[in-house]
C-alpha cells in the first residue's frame, strides 16, 4: 500500500505527462476517443448527445432495453433531447446504445449517470453506483478515464469507487484516470443547458482533473476545475441544499401569511424590488425532482458520520415535506367552510409533474397531495399534458381533458403545477374554488376568483 500511494505521488509531480495520459489527451483533442455514458435518463442522454455532436463516437450503456431501443431507433424519451437530433446523432452513426457493459473495453473515457436515491430511512442508496463499478472493473483497460457524475455526498468517488476500480490491478493517475462532475441539469430550462452550464471537475490526482476538464472542454462552454473529487461531491450538495434552506423559508413564509391573512406572493413580489440583499425564492406544494428533495440528506447523513450536527438543513428538509399535508387540510378547511365534507368531494389535481412543462414524476409533491387527498375519502382526478397516467394508492388514473364541463363538475381546482400548456384563463372562469399553489393565476383579479 505505501509503494503504491508513493508511486501516484511521484506520477502528479512529473513535468512530462505519462505515455497512457498524453496519448489518451491526444484521442480526446482529435475526438478520436470512444466515450461512454453509462445511464441514459435524465442526465446521460443530453450529456451523450453533446458529446455526439462534438464528434465523438458515443455508446450509450443501459440496462433498460425499452430505452435502448429507443436510443438505436432515434426516438427520444427524455423532453430535453429532440428526437430530431436523436435521430441525427444515430444516423450520423455517432450514437448507439447497448445494455451489455462489455462495451466499456472498447471505450476510451466513461461518464457513469445512474441514479443515488435515499433509503427508507433517508440514508443514501449507492447500490446503483457500486453496481456499475463492479461492472465496469471487470472490463477496465489502462488508459481509460472515469468520471462519476451522480450526486452523491463527500468522499464517495474517493472511498467508494477509486477501491472497487483498483481491484483490477490498475493505478490511479498511472494505468486509468478517475475524476467526479457533478450533474447539473435542469429539466425544462431552454436558456441553460448541458453545453452552457459550467461543469465542475475534481480528480483524485491533478492529472485526473487535467485529463477530465479536457474532455469536458471538448462539447461544455465553460469547465470549473477543483482541487478533489471530494469538493467537486460538496459543489453539487452546497448547490441543492442552498435551494433546500431558502425554498423552505417561502414555505413557511406561506404558512405564516396565511395565518396572518396576507398574500404570500405579493409580499415576494415586493420583497424582490430591493437590488441587494435579497433573492426571490418560491413557496408550493412542496418539493419534487430527484435532487433537491434528495441531496441534502446525502449532506447530513456525511456530516453526522464526522460528527456534524447539521440542523438548519434537517429542518429545512422536514418544513418542506410538511407542505403536501398543508395543502390537503387548506382544501378540507376550504370545503369543510362550505358545509361539504371532504370525504366524497370531487377534486382536480392540475398538473402531477415535479415542475412544469416536463414529464418528470419524481418525487412529485403534487402525487403527494391527490394521495392525501384521497386516503381522506376524495374523489381525485388529474389534468397533465406530459402524463397520460399515476397510480394513486394503488389505483391507476388516467389523465382527463380540461374542459368547462371537467371544471364546472369539481369541488375544488388544486393548480399543483403550473405547466404553460393549461388555460388559465378557462380554469378561472368555470372552477367553483380554486386552490392555486402555484401563483398561476397571477395575471387574473384576484376578486373575481374563487381562490383559497
Amino acid at each position: 500500500m505505501e509503494y503504491r500511494v508513493e508511486a501516484v505521488t511521484m506520477s502528479q509531480n512529473q513535468t512530462e505527462p505519462l505515455p497512457t495520459a498524453r496519448e489518451l489527451k491526444d484521442k480526446i483533442r482529435d475526438r478520436s476517443a470512444k466515450v461512454g455514458v453509462v445511464g441514459l435518463g435524465y442526465v446521460g442522454l443530453p450529456l451523450a448527445i453533446e458529446m455526439a455532436h462534438a464528434g465523438f463516437q458515443v455508446t450509450g450503456i443501459d440496462l433498460v432495453k425499452e430505452k435502448v431501443d429507443s436510443v438505436n431507433s432515434g426516438t427520444s424519451y427524455v423532453l430535453d433531447v429532440p428526437s430530431a437530433a436523436l435521430g441525427s446523432a444515430v444516423s450520423a452513426n455517432r450514437m448507439r446504445a447497448t445494455q451489455s457493459l462489455a462495451a466499456v473495453e472498447a471505450l476510451d473515457t466513461l461518464n457513469i449517470c445512474v441514479p443515488t436515491p435515499l433509503r427508507k430511512n433517508k440514508d443514501p442508496d449507492l447500490s446503483y453506483v457500486i453496481a456499475a463499478v463492479e461492472a465496469i472493473r471487470v472490463h477496465i483497460r489502462p488508459g481509460q478515464l472515469i468520471i462519476l457524475e451522480s450526486t452523491t455526498y463527500p468522499g464517495t468517488t474517493r472511498e467508494v469507487v477509486l477501491p472497487i476500480l483498483e481491484e483490477s490491478g490498475l493505478q490511479v493517475g498511472h494505468d486509468f484516470f478517475l475524476a467526479y462532475s457533478p450533474e447539473r441539469v435542469d429539466p425544462a430550462n431552454s436558456t441553460f443547458t448541458t453545453r452552457n452550464i459550467p461543469k465542475v471537475v475534481g480528480g483524485v490526482t491533478p492529472q485526473c482533473t487535467e485529463i477530465a476538464s479536457l474532455l469536458y472542454e471538448q462539447f461544455v462552454e465553460s469547465v470549473v476545475p477543483v482541487s478533489s473529487t471530494d469538493c467537486a461531491e460538496m459543489v453539487k450538495l452546497l448547490e441543492n441544499t442552498f435551494r433546500s434552506v431558502n425554498i423552505a423559508l417561502a414555505n413557511e413564509m406561506a404558512l405564516t401569511c396565511h395565518s396572518f391573512g396576507i398574500n404570500v406572493w405579493e409580499v415576494i413580489e415586493a420583497a424582490k424590488t430591493k437590488p441587494f440583499g435579497f433573492m426571490p425564492f418560491y413557496p408550493g406544494p412542496g418539493l419534487g425532482g430527484h435532487c433537491i428533495p434528495v441531496d441534502p440528506y446525502y449532506l447530513t447523513w456525511k456530516a453526522k458520520m464526522n460528527g456534524c450536527e447539521p440542523r438548519l438543513i434537517e429542518l429545512a428538509g422536514h418544513i418542506n415535506s410538511q407542505m403536501p399535508a398543508f395543502m390537503v387540510r387548506r382544501i378540507a378547511d376550504a370545503l369543510n367552510e362550505r358545509r361539504k365534507p371532504l370525504k366524497g368531494s370531487k377534486i382536480l389535481g392540475l398538473g402531477v409533474t415535479y415542475k412544469r412543462d416536463t414529464n418528470d414524476i419524481r418525487e412529485s409533491p403534487a402525487l403527494q397531495v391527490l394521495e392525501g387527498l384521497r386516503e381522506k375519502g376524495a374523489s381525485v382526478f388529474f389534468c397533465d399534458p406530459y402524463i397520460p397516467s399515476i397510480v394513486v394508492r394503488g389505483q391507476t388514473l388516467k389523465a382527463a381533458e380540461l374542459t368547462p364541463n371537467l371544471l364546472q363538475s369539481m369541488d375544488c381546482v388544486a393548480i399543483l403545477t403550473d405547466h404553460s400548456a393549461f388555460d388559465y384563463s378557462v380554469v378561472a372562469k368555470y372552477s367553483s374554488m380554486i386552490l392555486d399553489t402555484r401563483n398561476a393565476l397571477k395575471g387574473f383579479s384576484r376578486s373575481d376568483l374563487k381562490l383559497l
